[in-house]
């Protein structure tokens, strides 16, 4: 299954929790055929077709997802990458009946998007949104989707665990998602991850190509917060530094015999990013110790507007700080010299430009 792993850098301020909806995981006593028949009829197929402009032959291609439905007036959410550089995308109801898909809006970071299709007049069937906040491991879930194209299917399972940080960039603030072992197929993508309250906890959204009983889904309450933004701006908002890196520790330095002090070593700069233009420099330097790779040789930001980053909660305030056309003052060491600086917000576009 295409995915990308989910992470956001420090460049973004953390996503809230937004609004919950309160139902205890002891409180979800329906079967498995009750939820699935509550949920079955919000579950679409998304199909979406792609052009290559460059090739002779062979030129359309279709990729298959999953999404449901979150408004009866037709608003649908899938993931982002069911959907990426598609040319017309498609939505087939549970009766069967097919319509045609209109882009609301996008996230790639939490790899999501927001679809519009023609409801009737009664409008549509639209899905409960649940606390994602409350999950507990054990806590029985179903998988919903469309894998292979064969209909919709339903696995179960149970959360098997929260606040997984996913991240293909280890100096990021990763997202915490959640890990079932519901079964998922190429074709799940997109679908809801769903307590036995039949409400919606998650979207699933990968699943562990080296374990074929893991999968992952973004969690709801993460959606939720943005959801508004998305429906008013076609994307999110973001502020944007432009830095991807990891908290570093003086320790390190005296075990491997380089010079390095208490902060956020910066392993890469955005091209484009306002870090870059204020001249942060990543690492050059690539190793491994005690399981953990770094890209060293590049920038410490010790501290930030006077508050040390010496610890991911003083890393998690410093984010959360950041404001789109505001600014910020950096301490930073290299090379065994300190210098201030002073970096202006910018928004984070979305999607960055390549080298």
């Amino acid at each position: 299954m295409k995915r990308r792993l989910i992470c956001v850098f420090i460049c973004l301020s953390m996503i809230g929790s937004g609004k919950a909806w309160v139902s205890a995981a002891s409180d979800c006593t329906k079967s498995a055929p009750e939820v699935f028949r509550r949920i079955s009829p919000s579950v679409v197929s998304v199909a979406a077709v792609f052009i290559d402009p460059l090739a002779v032959s062979n030129r359309v291609s279709t990729t298959l997802g999953s999404g449901f439905i979150i408004d009866p007036s037709g608003l649908v959410i899938t993931n982002y990458h069911v959907i990426e550089g598609c040319g017309a995308i498609t939505a087939t109801l549970a009766n069967g009946h097919m319509e045609r898909a209109a882009l609301v809006g996008i996230d790639p970071i939490l790899d999501l998007a927001i679809l519009r299709i023609p409801a009737p007049s009664q409008g549509l069937t639209s899905v409960q949104l649940g606390d994602s906040t409350s999950i507990e491991v054990g806590e029985d879930v179903l998988v919903i989707g469309n894998p292979f194209g064969l209909g919709q299917t339903v696995t179960r399972g149970v959360i098997s665990g929260i606040h997984r940080a996913l991240s293909s960039a280890p100096m990021s603030t990763a997202l915490p998602v959640i890990q079932s072992d519901a079964a998922l197929q190429p074709g799940s993508s997109g679908g809801p991850l769903v307590n036995l309250c039949g409400e919606v906890i998650g979207i699933n959204t990968a699943m562990f190509e080296r374990g074929p009983d893991i999968g992952f889904a973004i969690p709801i309450h993460l959606v939720k917060a943005i959801l508004p933004q998305l429906l008013k701006e076609g994307r999110v908002i973001r502020p944007w530094l432009g830095v991807v890196g990891k908290l570093v520790g003086a320790e390190l330095g005296q075990i491997i015999n380089l010079a390095i002090v208490d902060g956020f070593l910066v392993e890469s700069v955005e091209p484009g990013s306002p870090a870059e233009q204020a001249g942060l420099r990543g690492g050059d330097l690539p190793i491994s110790f005690a399981g953990t790779e770094f890209l060293l040789g590049g920038d410490i930001i010790t501290s930030a507007n006077g508050m040390p980053l010496d610890s991911p909660e003083n890393l998690t305030t410093f984010i959360e700080s950041l404001e789109v056309g505001g600014k910020v003052r950096l301490t930073v060491y290299h090379e065994g010299k300190t210098q201030e600086m002073e970096v202006g917000i910018g928004e984070r576009p979305t999607f960055l430009p390549l080298r």
